[in-house]
């Protein structure tokens, strides 16, 4: 019975090792597709919070309009500003609702008042991100992300 097992064992004999190096490939190629999938998917996080920190921004700024204080709606208890909004206020706006993983530095905000911050008129908040890759398996500079929202000011 050892004389039949014999010309398996050595044939076996030439391939010592070679499993684990094709291990070793296999979990490199499966690293690099989890990293790339945890990169992309922080991108769309920062992307989501971009696009709705916009969106909530441009309605907070319609909201706080010049005449906001003559029929007192700018004094919501901490909601909205004791003032009409200034482009000051609303980058502040904007980095108080920075969620984790996200940093508030990167952080930057336009706003135009479209003629001005009169009821009827046009405000446009502009947010950009640079967001920077978390695993830079290849060097890349930062990607840009930017969202605009326009809100016609009723207050």
């Amino acid at each position: 019975m050892r004389t039949a097992k014999r010309p398996v064992l050595a044939r076996l004999a030439g391939e010592s090792g070679s499993g684990l190096i094709e291990y070793a490939i296999a979990f490199i190629a499966f690293m690099l597709l989890m990293f790339g999938i945890t990169g992309f998917g922080h991108a769309l996080y920062a992307y989501t919070f971009v696009s709705n920190v916009a969106r909530d921004a441009s309605r907070w700024a319609a909201v706080n309009g010049a005449t906001c204080n003559s029929d007192n709606s700018c004094n919501g208890a901490g909601i909205m500003n004791t003032n009409p909004a200034t482009p000051t206020d609303i980058t502040n706006y904007v980095t108080s609702r920075t969620p984790l993983g996200i940093d508030p530095a990167q952080i930057t905000v336009t706003t135009t008042w479209i003629p001005d911050n009169n009821p009827g008129s046009t405000v446009e908040v502009q947010v950009q991100y640079n967001f920077n890759f978390i695993f830079p398996l290849i060097r890349t500079s930062t990607l840009p992300l930017t969202s605009t929202s326009e809100t016609m000011v009723i207050h």
